[in-house]
Protein backbone atom coordinates (compact mmCIF):
# COMPACT_ATOMS: atom_id res chain seq x y z
CA UNK A 1 0.00 0.00 0.00
CA UNK A 2 2.76 2.73 0.97
CA UNK A 3 4.68 1.87 -2.77
CA UNK A 4 1.33 2.01 -4.44
CA UNK A 5 0.68 5.26 -2.90
CA UNK A 6 4.30 6.75 -3.32
CA UNK A 7 4.75 7.26 0.06
CA UNK A 8 8.04 4.43 0.39
CA UNK A 9 10.60 7.54 1.59
CA UNK A 10 13.94 6.82 2.91
CA UNK A 11 12.26 7.27 6.91
CA UNK A 12 9.39 4.47 6.11
CA UNK A 13 12.07 2.23 4.93
CA UNK A 14 13.90 2.89 8.18
CA UNK A 15 10.41 1.64 9.75
CA UNK A 16 9.47 -1.46 8.00
CA UNK A 17 13.62 -2.36 8.29
CA UNK A 18 13.60 -1.99 11.87
CA UNK A 19 10.97 -4.64 12.31
CA UNK A 20 13.39 -7.04 11.53
CA UNK A 21 10.67 -9.06 9.69
CA UNK A 22 11.29 -11.72 6.96
CA UNK A 23 8.55 -10.61 4.75
CA UNK A 24 9.92 -7.32 5.08
CA UNK A 25 13.17 -7.78 3.92
CA UNK A 26 11.64 -10.55 1.22
CA UNK A 27 9.64 -7.81 -0.19
CA UNK A 28 12.21 -4.94 -0.10
CA UNK A 29 14.77 -7.91 -1.90
CA UNK A 30 12.26 -8.86 -4.68
CA UNK A 31 11.43 -5.41 -5.62
CA UNK A 32 15.55 -4.23 -5.90
CA UNK A 33 15.02 -1.17 -3.40
CA UNK A 34 18.17 -0.06 -2.25
CA UNK A 35 18.99 -0.33 1.46
CA UNK A 36 21.30 1.96 3.10
CA UNK A 37 23.04 -0.55 4.98
CA UNK A 38 26.45 -1.75 4.86
CA UNK A 39 27.83 -5.04 6.84
CA UNK A 40 31.87 -4.41 6.82
CA UNK A 41 33.55 -7.53 7.89
CA UNK A 42 37.41 -7.10 8.20
CA UNK A 43 39.56 -10.17 7.42
CA UNK A 44 42.83 -10.66 9.45
CA UNK A 45 45.54 -12.66 9.02
CA UNK A 46 44.57 -15.36 11.57
CA UNK A 47 41.06 -16.41 9.71
CA UNK A 48 41.35 -17.16 5.72
CA UNK A 49 38.97 -19.25 5.64
CA UNK A 50 34.96 -17.36 6.73
CA UNK A 51 33.08 -20.49 5.26
CA UNK A 52 31.90 -21.27 8.75
CA UNK A 53 31.23 -17.46 9.39
CA UNK A 54 29.43 -16.39 6.77
CA UNK A 55 27.04 -19.60 6.56
CA UNK A 56 26.08 -19.18 10.41
CA UNK A 57 25.33 -15.18 9.30
CA UNK A 58 23.53 -16.37 5.40
CA UNK A 59 20.37 -15.52 6.74
CA UNK A 60 21.32 -12.07 8.07
CA UNK A 61 23.96 -11.15 5.78
CA UNK A 62 21.85 -12.29 2.58
CA UNK A 63 19.87 -9.56 2.68
CA UNK A 64 22.02 -6.80 2.18
CA UNK A 65 25.42 -5.71 0.49
CA UNK A 66 28.59 -6.85 2.01
CA UNK A 67 31.95 -5.52 2.11
CA UNK A 68 34.69 -7.94 2.75
CA UNK A 69 38.22 -6.67 3.42
CA UNK A 70 40.93 -8.64 3.89
CA UNK A 71 44.54 -7.79 6.10
CA UNK A 72 46.92 -6.45 3.74
CA UNK A 73 49.18 -8.85 5.35
CA UNK A 74 47.26 -11.58 4.82
CA UNK A 75 48.69 -14.39 2.16
CA UNK A 76 46.53 -17.16 2.32
CA UNK A 77 43.96 -16.43 -0.34
CA UNK A 78 40.18 -15.93 1.11
CA UNK A 79 37.36 -18.71 1.31
CA UNK A 80 33.89 -17.40 1.14
CA UNK A 81 30.92 -19.47 0.00
CA UNK A 82 28.59 -18.45 -2.23
CA UNK A 83 25.46 -16.59 -1.88
CA UNK A 84 25.72 -12.86 -0.99
CA UNK A 85 26.15 -9.80 -2.43
CA UNK A 86 29.20 -8.71 -1.68
CA UNK A 87 32.86 -6.50 -2.79
CA UNK A 88 36.10 -7.86 -1.70
CA UNK A 89 39.00 -5.44 -1.33
CA UNK A 90 43.07 -6.71 -1.12
CA UNK A 91 45.74 -5.21 -1.36
CA UNK A 92 46.44 -4.06 -4.30
CA UNK A 93 42.74 -2.47 -4.58
CA UNK A 94 43.66 -0.62 -1.28
CA UNK A 95 47.14 0.31 -3.08
CA UNK A 96 44.70 1.39 -5.65
CA UNK A 97 42.59 3.56 -4.07
CA UNK A 98 45.02 4.95 -1.02
CA UNK A 99 48.19 4.79 -2.10
CA UNK A 100 50.68 2.13 -1.33
CA UNK A 101 52.44 4.89 0.90
CA UNK A 102 48.63 5.51 3.21
CA UNK A 103 47.64 1.50 2.40
CA UNK A 104 49.81 0.14 5.51
CA UNK A 105 47.30 2.12 7.81
CA UNK A 106 45.15 -0.44 7.67
CA UNK A 107 46.74 -3.94 8.55
CA UNK A 108 45.73 -5.92 11.20
CA UNK A 109 42.42 -4.98 13.14
CA UNK A 110 42.70 -1.75 11.25
CA UNK A 111 41.48 -3.33 8.06
CA UNK A 112 37.46 -2.27 8.69
CA UNK A 113 38.58 0.97 8.54
CA UNK A 114 38.96 1.00 5.00
CA UNK A 115 35.45 -0.35 4.67
CA UNK A 116 34.30 2.47 6.61
CA UNK A 117 36.02 4.81 3.78
CA UNK A 118 35.36 3.24 0.30
CA UNK A 119 31.37 2.22 1.74
CA UNK A 120 28.34 4.21 -0.07
CA UNK A 121 25.99 3.22 2.50
CA UNK A 122 24.23 5.62 4.87
CA UNK A 123 24.20 2.98 7.77
CA UNK A 124 27.14 0.47 8.09
CA UNK A 125 27.77 -2.36 10.49
CA UNK A 126 30.48 -4.06 11.69
CA UNK A 127 31.07 -7.43 12.79
CA UNK A 128 34.85 -8.90 13.09
CA UNK A 129 34.93 -12.53 11.47
CA UNK A 130 35.56 -14.62 14.95
CA UNK A 131 31.65 -13.30 16.19
CA UNK A 132 28.38 -15.50 15.72
CA UNK A 133 24.48 -14.54 15.92
CA UNK A 134 23.65 -15.56 18.75
CA UNK A 135 19.60 -16.50 20.27
CA UNK A 136 17.79 -14.42 23.13
CA UNK A 137 16.26 -14.95 26.32
CA UNK A 138 13.38 -16.96 24.55
CA UNK A 139 15.98 -18.89 22.05
CA UNK A 140 15.12 -16.45 18.93
CA UNK A 141 18.11 -15.86 16.50
CA UNK A 142 18.84 -12.46 17.06
CA UNK A 143 18.98 -9.79 14.17
CA UNK A 144 21.71 -8.08 14.69
CA UNK A 145 21.60 -5.74 11.85
CA UNK A 146 18.01 -4.87 12.29
CA UNK A 147 18.46 -4.10 16.34
CA UNK A 148 21.23 -1.51 14.83
CA UNK A 149 19.41 -0.15 13.02
CA UNK A 150 16.31 0.07 15.71
CA UNK A 151 18.62 1.52 17.54
CA UNK A 152 20.17 4.13 14.96
CA UNK A 153 16.83 5.41 13.95
CA UNK A 154 15.11 5.97 17.21
CA UNK A 155 16.51 9.17 19.59
CA UNK A 156 19.23 8.82 21.67
CA UNK A 157 18.95 10.90 25.19
CA UNK A 158 22.26 11.97 25.96
CA UNK A 159 21.12 14.67 28.53
CA UNK A 160 19.10 13.52 31.11
CA UNK A 161 19.71 9.67 31.93
CA UNK A 162 16.69 7.39 31.72
CA UNK A 163 16.90 5.29 34.69
CA UNK A 164 14.08 2.60 32.48
CA UNK A 165 16.28 1.76 29.97
CA UNK A 166 16.09 2.91 26.20
CA UNK A 167 12.64 4.76 26.44
CA UNK A 168 11.96 4.30 22.70
CA UNK A 169 11.72 0.78 22.84
CA UNK A 170 9.07 -1.84 23.42
CA UNK A 171 8.07 -1.84 27.11
CA UNK A 172 9.66 0.81 27.97
CA UNK A 173 9.00 4.65 28.54
CA UNK A 174 10.04 8.19 30.13
CA UNK A 175 10.62 7.60 34.21
CA UNK A 176 8.65 10.32 36.29
CA UNK A 177 10.22 13.72 36.32
CA UNK A 178 11.84 13.34 33.34
CA UNK A 179 11.81 16.61 31.48
CA UNK A 180 9.32 16.93 28.33
CA UNK A 181 11.52 19.37 26.87
CA UNK A 182 13.99 16.98 26.16
CA UNK A 183 11.40 13.61 25.32
CA UNK A 184 12.08 14.24 21.70
CA UNK A 185 15.47 13.27 22.16
CA UNK A 186 18.10 13.51 19.77
CA UNK A 187 19.74 11.75 17.01
CA UNK A 188 21.75 8.46 17.15
CA UNK A 189 24.91 8.76 15.29
CA UNK A 190 26.53 5.16 16.79
CA UNK A 191 25.46 2.06 18.27
CA UNK A 192 27.41 0.05 19.89
CA UNK A 193 26.40 -3.90 20.34
CA UNK A 194 27.82 -5.91 23.40
CA UNK A 195 29.03 -9.92 23.19
CA UNK A 196 28.30 -13.19 25.38
CA UNK A 197 31.50 -15.61 25.74
CA UNK A 198 34.55 -13.72 25.69
CA UNK A 199 34.15 -10.03 27.71
CA UNK A 200 35.83 -7.40 26.31
CA UNK A 201 38.58 -7.61 29.29
CA UNK A 202 42.08 -5.82 29.26
CA UNK A 203 44.79 -8.19 29.05
CA UNK A 204 45.98 -7.58 33.05
CA UNK A 205 42.24 -8.51 33.71
CA UNK A 206 42.02 -11.61 31.49
CA UNK A 207 44.96 -13.25 32.41
CA UNK A 208 43.72 -12.62 36.09
CA UNK A 209 40.36 -14.23 35.42
CA UNK A 210 41.12 -16.45 32.40
CA UNK A 211 38.09 -18.79 32.65
CA UNK A 212 35.41 -15.86 33.23
CA UNK A 213 32.62 -15.66 30.47
CA UNK A 214 29.81 -13.61 29.95
CA UNK A 215 26.87 -15.79 29.66
CA UNK A 216 24.04 -12.77 30.56
CA UNK A 217 22.11 -11.91 27.87
CA UNK A 218 20.82 -8.46 29.10
CA UNK A 219 17.62 -7.34 26.80
CA UNK A 220 18.16 -3.80 27.41
CA UNK A 221 19.63 -0.91 25.05
CA UNK A 222 21.06 2.72 27.01
CA UNK A 223 21.73 6.22 25.69
CA UNK A 224 25.16 6.46 26.90
CA UNK A 225 25.26 10.24 28.79
CA UNK A 226 26.88 13.45 27.41
CA UNK A 227 30.20 14.04 28.61
CA UNK A 228 30.51 10.22 29.40
CA UNK A 229 33.74 8.77 27.52
CA UNK A 230 33.62 5.27 26.56
CA UNK A 231 35.35 2.70 24.75
CA UNK A 232 33.98 0.92 22.15
CA UNK A 233 35.16 -2.08 20.06
CA UNK A 234 35.04 -2.13 16.13
CA UNK A 235 33.97 -6.02 16.31
CA UNK A 236 29.88 -5.08 16.90
CA UNK A 237 29.51 -1.45 16.05
CA UNK A 238 27.00 0.47 13.82
CA UNK A 239 27.03 3.95 12.55
CA UNK A 240 25.62 7.05 10.79
CA UNK A 241 28.14 7.19 7.69
CA UNK A 242 26.73 10.42 6.99
CA UNK A 243 27.10 12.25 9.81
CA UNK A 244 30.37 10.35 12.22
CA UNK A 245 32.11 8.56 9.48
CA UNK A 246 35.44 10.35 9.41
CA UNK A 247 35.42 10.29 13.46
CA UNK A 248 36.25 6.61 13.48
CA UNK A 249 39.93 6.65 12.38
CA UNK A 250 42.65 4.55 12.80
CA UNK A 251 45.28 6.63 14.51
CA UNK A 252 46.72 5.97 17.98
CA UNK A 253 49.53 3.25 17.19
CA UNK A 254 51.20 1.08 20.07
CA UNK A 255 54.98 0.52 19.73
CA UNK A 256 55.16 -3.30 18.32
CA UNK A 257 51.27 -3.46 18.53
CA UNK A 258 50.31 -6.85 17.38
CA UNK A 259 47.26 -8.63 15.75
CA UNK A 260 45.32 -9.46 18.90
CA UNK A 261 42.42 -7.49 20.56
CA UNK A 262 45.05 -6.87 23.50
CA UNK A 263 47.32 -5.61 21.28
CA UNK A 264 45.43 -2.43 20.14
CA UNK A 265 44.24 0.84 21.70
CA UNK A 266 43.69 2.11 18.53
CA UNK A 267 39.50 1.82 18.74
CA UNK A 268 39.59 2.78 22.02
CA UNK A 269 41.19 5.77 21.14
CA UNK A 270 38.84 6.38 18.19
CA UNK A 271 36.26 5.71 20.46
CA UNK A 272 37.07 8.61 22.40
CA UNK A 273 37.15 10.87 19.10
CA UNK A 274 34.04 9.57 18.11
CA UNK A 275 31.97 10.62 21.66
CA UNK A 276 33.73 13.91 22.20
CA UNK A 277 32.87 14.88 18.04
CA UNK A 278 29.03 13.18 19.18
CA UNK A 279 28.48 15.18 22.45
CA UNK A 280 29.78 19.04 20.65
CA UNK A 281 27.57 18.18 17.85
CA UNK A 282 24.19 16.88 20.31
CA UNK A 283 23.77 13.52 18.73
CA UNK A 284 23.87 10.36 20.65
CA UNK A 285 25.53 7.04 21.48
CA UNK A 286 23.67 4.17 22.26
CA UNK A 287 25.35 0.55 23.92
CA UNK A 288 23.61 -2.46 24.94
CA UNK A 289 22.05 -5.05 22.53
CA UNK A 290 22.43 -6.60 19.90
CA UNK A 291 24.85 -8.95 21.37
CA UNK A 292 27.37 -11.30 19.20
CA UNK A 293 28.99 -14.36 20.38
CA UNK A 294 32.60 -13.48 20.63
CA UNK A 295 34.95 -16.52 20.33
CA UNK A 296 38.43 -17.18 22.43
CA UNK A 297 41.64 -15.77 20.14
CA UNK A 298 44.74 -15.00 21.09
CA UNK A 299 46.80 -15.21 24.80
CA UNK A 300 46.28 -12.57 27.07
CA UNK A 301 49.39 -13.68 29.24
CA UNK A 302 51.79 -13.10 25.71
CA UNK A 303 50.07 -10.25 25.49
CA UNK A 304 50.72 -8.59 28.57
CA UNK A 305 53.63 -6.75 27.53
CA UNK A 306 52.27 -5.54 24.53
CA UNK A 307 49.36 -3.97 25.98
CA UNK A 308 50.92 -2.46 29.15
CA UNK A 309 51.98 0.20 27.27
CA UNK A 310 48.45 1.18 26.76
CA UNK A 311 46.96 0.40 29.81
CA UNK A 312 49.76 3.59 31.09
CA UNK A 313 48.79 5.71 28.86
CA UNK A 314 44.72 5.52 29.41
CA UNK A 315 45.57 7.51 32.64
CA UNK A 316 46.76 10.46 30.72
CA UNK A 317 44.56 9.91 27.70
CA UNK A 318 41.02 9.31 29.63
CA UNK A 319 41.99 12.95 31.34
CA UNK A 320 42.72 14.53 28.43
CA UNK A 321 39.67 13.84 26.35
CA UNK A 322 37.34 14.86 29.31
CA UNK A 323 38.80 18.40 29.09
CA UNK A 324 38.80 18.62 25.26
CA UNK A 325 35.94 21.25 24.48
CA UNK A 326 35.44 22.42 20.76
CA UNK A 327 35.09 25.90 19.19
CA UNK A 328 31.61 26.99 17.94
CA UNK A 329 33.34 27.04 14.43
CA UNK A 330 33.43 23.44 14.15
CA UNK A 331 30.29 22.45 13.07
CA UNK A 332 31.01 19.07 10.84
CA UNK A 333 32.66 15.90 11.72
CA UNK A 334 35.41 16.93 9.93
CA UNK A 335 35.78 20.05 11.83
CA UNK A 336 35.51 18.28 14.95
CA UNK A 337 38.39 16.13 14.26
CA UNK A 338 40.98 18.18 13.36
CA UNK A 339 40.40 20.65 16.42
CA UNK A 340 40.60 17.32 17.99
CA UNK A 341 44.00 16.67 16.54
CA UNK A 342 45.12 20.05 17.30
CA UNK A 343 44.89 19.81 20.84
CA UNK A 344 46.16 16.07 20.67
CA UNK A 345 49.26 17.69 19.09
CA UNK A 346 49.97 20.84 21.26
CA UNK A 347 48.84 18.82 24.73
CA UNK A 348 50.04 15.48 24.52
CA UNK A 349 52.61 15.64 21.49
CA UNK A 350 55.73 16.49 23.34
CA UNK A 351 54.90 13.81 26.40
CA UNK A 352 54.77 11.03 23.78
CA UNK A 353 56.38 11.27 19.96
CA UNK A 354 53.37 8.63 19.41
CA UNK A 355 50.51 11.47 20.34
CA UNK A 356 52.27 13.75 17.89
CA UNK A 357 51.94 10.55 15.30
CA UNK A 358 48.40 10.37 16.09
CA UNK A 359 47.74 13.67 15.68
CA UNK A 360 49.08 13.84 12.03
CA UNK A 361 47.59 10.47 11.70
CA UNK A 362 44.34 12.13 12.40
CA UNK A 363 44.47 15.04 10.00
CA UNK A 364 45.87 12.93 7.44
CA UNK A 365 42.55 10.70 7.76
CA UNK A 366 40.16 13.93 7.07
CA UNK A 367 41.89 14.78 4.45
CA UNK A 368 41.40 11.49 3.11
CA UNK A 369 37.66 10.92 3.63
CA UNK A 370 37.66 14.49 1.85
CA UNK A 371 38.79 12.77 -1.14
CA UNK A 372 38.20 9.41 -1.23
CA UNK A 373 35.23 9.07 1.16
CA UNK A 374 33.29 10.67 -1.12
CA UNK A 375 34.36 9.54 -3.94
CA UNK A 376 33.22 5.98 -5.71
CA UNK A 377 35.28 3.24 -5.87
CA UNK A 378 35.32 -0.67 -6.26
CA UNK A 379 37.46 -3.46 -5.91
CA UNK A 380 39.44 -3.67 -9.50
CA UNK A 381 37.66 -0.56 -10.72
Amino acid sequence: RTLRAGKLTERVLKLFIATGKDEVFSLIQALNIQVTVTPVLPTRALRPDLTSFMNEWRTIFSRFHLIIVKDPDLKEELKIPEGFNLDVYKKPDIDRVVGTSTSTIFSGYSCRYFGYLVSRKKYIISVDDDCYPVKDNKGILVDAVAQHITNLTTPATPFFFNTLYDPFTEGADFVRGYPFSLRSGVQCALSCGLWLNLADYDAPTQALKPEERNSRYVDAVLTVPARTLMPISGINIAFNREVIGPALLPSLRLGGEGKFRWETMEDIWSGMCVKVVCDHLGLGVKTGMPYVWRNDRGDAIASLRKEWEGVKLMEEVVPFFQSVRLSREATTTEDCVAEVANVVKEQLGSKDPMFARAAKAMVDWVKLWKSVGSSTSSPGA
